[in-house]
């Protein structure tokens, strides 16, 4: 059904990589790495959650070089990566304790997601299950603006405190963007949320520094005007921060992740799973779909559903939805989706298509910060179909970006 574009503010969020929830993120996601590297057919299900000077991992991990991990390493040294190195901040790499409490996978899901087990003789998904996936023509990386903006203000953020250029950042921080759309398209920023957890200096200081911050990332966006609101620290203070003021777990920041709240969300997470979860593969793949949908000029926006049983390989079925800025009926986009001759959306061909098990010049880990999504170093951000996709609808005058 097409929706009515209105002039509207619509504000995304993004979290540093010290923020608590984002620790526990890079840690499953680091082991899930290492994993990978033993045995590419490692089933992964990571779970970490972290506290005052405390980490845990929790959850099941089949792989055939487990004895070669140290999971209890792996973390010590992501924590020291994003900067707790100092007992001072009540969470550190050498000092905080650790407990593991990992077994091996269940068998009775192994049966379902391993090719030639169990009643289909094909890779099932490894859990059921609706998956998201979205593009819009807003942005050059065809990602909504406010997440596009947060993650590219966070991203600049963390270059400066991990380079030392302002000495007094500490690693927790919360970004938030709000961007006004006129008749759906971005036009300005109308406020900018900056909550960084610092050392005891003077709020006027962290103030000047950080609006100054926020004009060098976003300036060239040409979005920032005389009437762009700065709200930097606006509780007056934020000394205390990380796992110390609050508990951290994977996978709590789906939106971060995702889209920002643009669209919808199939409310799995993505951290700390192989890619035989396809909370996490098939989101992945829908967002490479939509992605070239909008690439083709098919669309301005595009939404991909899918949705899986446990242990089937063919999905249940596949929704698009264009939102009324198709160039092309959009049952026609759904109708070749499903034929799975571009885009095949069977778990094993997923993993295959965009080598999943095989990083190459990528990890996992570069996902757990910043967004799964929205930048050219990962394989489902390719828009190698696109040309193809278009030529086959028949799109006389296509925009393939």
């Amino acid at each position: 059904m097409s929706k009515l574009i209105n002039n509207h503010v619509f504000t995304s969020e993004s979290v540093s990589e010290g923020h608590p929830d984002k620790v526990c993120d890079q840690v499953s996601d680091a082991i899930l790495d290492a994993c990978l590297a033993e045995d590419s057919s490692s089933k992964v299900a990571c779970e970490t959650a972290v506290t005052t000077n405390f980490l845990i991992n929790i959850g099941e991990i089949t792989c055939c070089g487990w004895d070669a991990i140290d999971p209890e390493a792996i973390a010590r040294q992501v924590v020291k990566d994003i900067g707790y190195d100092r007992d001072e901040l009540l969470f550190c790499c050498d000092s905080f304790d650790y407990e593991s409490r990992i077994h091996p996978q269940s068998c009775d899901i192994a049966q379902g997601v391993c090719e030639g087990q169990g009643l289909f003789k094909e890779q099932g998904a490894g859990d059921q299950g609706m998956m998201f996936g979205y593009a819009t023509r807003s942005t050059p990386s065809l990602m909504p603006a406010p997440i596009h903006y947060s993650h590219q203000l966070l991203d600049h953020l963390q270059r400066i405190r991990k380079h030392g250029d302002i000495s007094y950042l500490r690693p927790d921080a919360k970004i938030q963007v709000s961007v006004f759309h006129e008749v759906g398209v971005p036009t300005r920023i109308t406020n900018v949320v900056i909550s960084h957890q610092t050392d005891n200096v003077p709020l006027s200081q962290i103030r000047k520094d950080l609006i100054q911050v926020a004009q060098e990332a976003l300036g060239k966006t040409g979005l920032l005007d005389n009437d762009t609101e700065y709200f930097i620290n606006p509780t007056g203070k934020f000394v205390i921060g990380g796992p110390h003021g609050d508990a951290g777990l994977t996978g709590r920041k789906i939106i971060v992740d995702s889209y920002g709240g643009v669209g919808c969300h199939g409310g799995g997470a993505f951290s700390g799973k192989d890619p035989s979860k396809v909370d996490r593969s098939a989101a992945y793949f829908a967002r490479y779909a939509a992605k070239n949908v909008v690439a083709a000029g098919l669309a301005d926006k595009c939404e991909i559903q899918v949705a899986y049983a446990i242990g089937v390989a063919k999905p249940l079925s596949i929704n698009v939805d264009t939102f009324g800025t198709g160039k092309v009926d959009q049952n026609d986009i759904q109708a070749e989706l499903e034929s799975g001759e571009l885009f095949d959306f069977c778990p094993a061909a997923i993993i295959r298509d965009l080598e999943l098990t095989r990083p190459n010049g990528w990890s996992y880990r570069d996902t757990s910060v910043t967004g799964h999504f929205g930048r050219d170093i990962f394989p489902w951000e390719q828009t190698n179909k696109a040309k193809a996709l278009a030529d086959k609808l028949g799109l006389k005058e296509r925009r393939v970006a």
